[in-house]
């Protein structure tokens, strides 16, 4: 999943959600790290069309390793711990 660049965008906004609020700007009184970043914030950062940004977020959802929840008309994306470490530890153990 990280030799190619969709793995490395991948592998980036997966790392730069462990610690949200040091990565993306905070909008209001949202806690990031409990709400979650818009595909617009991870598209900005990225320096890609949201589109784009959007595919590798659902992408990363439909594996499981990113939950996303809908605030009424934005989707917001955070981390789900408990399955990227069962994700790592399929990878230790060698499937």
């Amino acid at each position: 999943m990280t030799g190619t660049p969709s793995g490395r965008m991948r592998k980036a906004i997966l790392e730069w959600l462990k610690d949200p609020s040091a990565h993306f700007p905070a909008r209001g009184r949202r806690d990031l790290a409990e709400t979650g970043v818009t595909a617009r914030a991870v598209a900005a950062k990225l320096g890609v069309p949201c589109r784009t940004a959007r595919a590798h977020l659902d992408f990363l959802t439909r594996l499981g390793l990113l939950r996303a929840h809908r605030v009424r008309c934005r989707r917001y994306y955070r981390r789900d711990e408990i399955r990227i470490v069962e994700v790592a530890r399929m990878f230790e153990k060698g499937w």
